[in-house]
């Protein structure tokens, strides 16, 4: 009987544990490159009886944020510092927040640092409940709350997701179609180019001489 109590004690604190551990603040991917842009996804689940209404993400000073992906039934703000970088969002609920037995996940795209530096990014998030009591998700990894941690690891020469590429090769079309829409063209519907210009010239040449024949004969 002893054994089997000391068994259940076991499993129950096993259970507990891992419940707790479920229902962190936490934000993927948990490995990324330098130099890449990738999309964040901050997962927060709900801990106890009583909803979530607000959570608060602090970005890592190296990473530069400025997109985020809407969620329905949610607001959100982007905190800025004095020289106007992104240094932290807050979701806000407009209605009845996240339940208990829920989760929600909310996404946004950074701007990974060039270099590894410490070889992580460590995301401070707070989980504010309707009854107004706040879980700081900031401590060490051994902590009750842990802060968030993404390794981030040397992208390969000449790689860095493939995101900064087509960034550059996006922002290099949008640049010529602009200018082409300025001048009233698009690159497709432009009327000189270097194999037609002479055809046109030659094509002149030819009529000024047929007009010149036919004058002479005249």
């Amino acid at each position: 009987m002893k054994k089997m109590i000391s068994a259940l004690v076991v499993a129950g604190a096993l259970l507990t544990l891992t419940g707790t551990a479920s229902a962190h603040v936490t934000v993927w991917p948990k490995e990324t490159t330098t130099s890449a842009y990738e999309k964040y996804t901050v997962r927060v689940p709900v801990e106890k009886d009583v909803n979530t209404t607000k959570v608060r993400l602090e970005f890592p000073a190296n990473v530069k944020v400025s997109t985020v992906k809407p969620v329905p039934g949610w607001t959100y703000e982007l905190e800025k510092d004095a020289e106007g970088r992104a240094k932290a969002v807050v979701w806000t609920a407009a209605n009845g927040g996240i339940k208990q037995g829920e989760f929600m996940e909310f996404d946004f795209v950074g701007a990974n640092p060039k270099e590894v530096g410490e070889g992580s990014l460590t995301w401070k998030a707070s989980q504010t409940y309707a009854d107004g009591s706040v879980v700081d998700w900031s401590g060490a990894k051994d902590s009750k709350t842990p802060a968030s941690v993404t390794t981030l690891k040397q992208a390969a020469a000449g790689d860095s997701h493939g995101h900064g590429d087509e960034a550059a090769k996006e922002e290099n079309k949008a640049t010529e179609e602009a200018a082409h829409s300025e001048a009233g063209t698009a690159p497709e519907e432009r009327p000189f180019t270097e194999t037609t210009l002479p055809l046109i010239l030659s094509g002149a040449a030819l009529l000024l001489a047929l007009a010149s024949l036919f004058r002479k004969k005249a």
